[in-house]
């Protein structure tokens, strides 16, 4: 037996008791605003009921309203109009509108999370006795009888308890579903700006865009060839099934109508012309469909581009920025044929594209597929709490629950937009604030340091020398284990006086004066540690002048730029330039040690040669 049970076996089923909700609810109505009322900006924020779901855009008011007009975080409210349903507000104080209520009720009769829970409940079964009205609302008069069961406050606290772990765990994949689109629109965005010269022409130059020819309501049909309209696009977009129900054209209406205006072929595009404007579809095969005139357009495939990739550019954000600036005039926005024909498009290499494509695809399947990954998840835990959401309700058996955890994995975001750009273009030029972060040692002062014995201190003056200065061992020991420390392998710089100068830090016990003589803690899955160092000898520095020395301060570094190619790439290019570098530095071999044996060569014959005896 669960808790629950526990509960209401002590507190009686008895104790339930089952009130209409106008006996215990005060429903006040949010101000009704004219158009003019509404203002781009103001002192408080109008909450409507697209607020809670899908508009982004707030409108604002100046007025002064009586209290019960306005509502603060944590209040109750119900949407009574268009989107029905119950509504915990957390924001700051705003307005709300006439289409919402904001509940009133004794909080030592009915627990708010209950109620809000109950009223989630009740909600679907309201919706379910709907007419398809062109707006779907619910009356107060109707809300005020409806019953509610009200066990007491501590069943009803056990109920909350249980439920709120399904919500919390939806709210949780939903976040995570966000975060993986908001991942998704990031990464598209980038890999669609291109950070090299990249042309651009316009689609109607480089193919055909058409609309079909029209098609009248009466001659749908509940079977035959497929007849797409925008609706039809966007219910795909979104990955549900349209609510609209699907139509269909008889195939003999089909080819006399295709004859005229053309095929629809697998690998077109169809795009929204009317309403949500822009919103794109790629056709997957070469079935036979059919799309409303004006409503849907099709861009025809064609071998200049990837039509994966024109789809992905239709959702960037650099496009519907362009979308907005030519239709924001218009009193209900249109996306025409000639529009459609003059807008630009980038249009890198075929393989660029492709690779470009892989990255995306990837990522929208996570996001939009309804079989697998985060939305499917989220699905099955909505199901799961609306089933023991009514259950429990209903105060029906409902066994025991498990809530399993979800494993998360966070997104380094710099370092894997890098290594995607590599993969598309072949390298990426960033700059060394992307690469890590830069380090220095802890301040040494100089009654810390003597000049006799310990690890060797090194100073700018010493550096890449012999160290005339040393530290005690316990500072070492104790610096080295607090602050930051170089690790082998890691490229020291002088970052005073000669600045730019490098020196491989080798891992034996040393330490570095602080500012002076720095390091970048770096992904060596993005930078190896021995390329940044032939990077650094380029002298990619802009130093800060005007003061004693020369100084190279961190903001220098980090606004330095490197080009950064694949790892592998970067250890071909390391391995040849070491073995220069072999040749010219090394002292036991190549020219300096030929350089060497000659010198003593010479210092011998010219000795022999000068030592002249003496003639008797």
């Amino acid at each position: 037996m669960s808790k629950l049970d526990d509960l209401i076996r002590e507190l009686s089923p008895e104790e339930i008791v089952y009130k209409p909700m106008g006996k215990f609810i005060r429903f006040l109505n949010g101000r009704a605003f004219k158009q003019q009322e509404l203002l781009s900006d103001g002192k408080y924020r109008v909450l409507r009921v697209g607020n809670f779901h899908t508009n982004d855009k707030w409108y604002y008011s100046n007025l002064e309203l009586e209290e019960d007009k306005y509502c603060e975080c944590g209040d109750l409210l119900y949407t009574w109009a268009a989107t029905l349903g119950p509504e915990i507000w957390k924001g700051k104080k705003v307005i709300y509108h006439y289409h919402i209520w904001k509940l009133k009720f004794d909080e030592r009769v009915v627990d708010k999370q209950y109620l809000y829970h109950y009223l989630k409940m009740d909600t679907d079964n309201i919706s379910k006795s709907l007419t398809n009205s062109t707006m779907p609302h619910v009356s107060m008069t109707s809300m005020n009888k409806r019953i509610v069961a009200l066990p007491p406050l501590e069943v009803q606290r056990e109920i909350v308890r249980i439920l709120d772990n399904f919500t919390n765990l939806t709210a949780e994949l939903t976040a995570e579903l966000t975060a993986r689109k908001m991942q998704y629109s990031y990464y598209r965005d980038n890999l669609l700006s291109f950070n090299m010269p990249v042309s651009k022409k316009k689609i109607g130059e480089i193919t055909r865009v058409f609309s079909a020819a029209r098609v009248h309501k009466n001659e749908w049909m509940q079977e035959g060839v497929p007849f797409y309209r925008s609706s039809d696009v966007i219910s795909k977009f979104n990955g549900v099934e349209n609510s609209r129900g699907k139509a269909y054209i008889s195939f003999d209406l089909y080819k006399r109508l295709s004859a005229k205006s053309g095929k629809i072929m697998k690998d077109d595009i169809l795009i929204t012309g009317g309403g949500t404007i822009g919103i794109p579809y790629v056709v997957p095969s070469d079935e036979p469909i059919y799309v409303k005139d004006a409503d849907l357009l099709c861009i025809q495939k064609s071998k200049e581009f990837n039509s994966r990739f024109l789809y992905h550019y239709f959702l960037s954000t650099e496009f519907r920025k362009y979308l907005e600036n030519i239709t924001h005039n218009a009193t209900i926005a249109h996306y025409t044929i000639s529009q459609i024909e003059n807008t630009p498009v980038p249009l890198p290499p075929l393989d660029v594209q492709s690779r470009i494509v892989n990255v995306l695809d990837n990522f929208e399947k996570i996001c939009s597929d309804l079989n697998i990954g985060l939305p499917a998840e989220i699905e099955a835990r909505q199901k799961q709490y609306e089933y023991y959401r009514d259950k429990l309700l209903t105060f029906a058996e409902t066994g025991n629950t498990i809530l399993n955890g979800t494993e998360r994995n966070g997104t380094e975001r710099n370092g894997t937009l890098i290594k995607l750009l590599r993969y598309v273009f072949g390298y990426v030029r960033i700059p060394l604030g992307d690469v890590g972060s830069i380090c220095m040692c802890k301040r040494i002062l100089k009654s810390q340091t003597n000049t006799a014995s310990g690890v060797p201190f090194y100073k700018i003056g010493t550096f890449g020398k012999e160290a005339d200065a040393y530290i005690s061992q316990e500072t070492f020991d104790e610096y080295r284990s607090r602050y930051n420390f170089p690790k082998k392998g890691d490229v020291l710089i002088s970052a005073a006086g000669t600045i730019g100068r490098t020196v491989v830090y080798d891992g034996k016990p040393a330490y570095f004066q602080d500012s002076n003589i720095v390091w970048i803690d770096n992904d060596e899955s993005i930078v190896l540690n021995s390329y940044l160092r032939y990077c650094y000898e380029l002298k990619p520095w802009k130093a800060s002048e005007g003061g004693t020395i020369p100084r190279l301060y961190n903001d220098n570094i980090a606004k330095a730029v490197i080009a950064v190619p694949p790892i592998e790439e970067q250890k071909r290019i390391v391995s040849i330039l070491d073995r220069f570098d072999a040749i010219c530095n090394d002292l036991t071999s190549g020219l300096p040690a030929e350089i060497e044996a000659r010198r003593k060569q010479y210092e011998y014959y010219r000795d022999k040669l000068l030592s002249f005896k003496e003639l008797i």
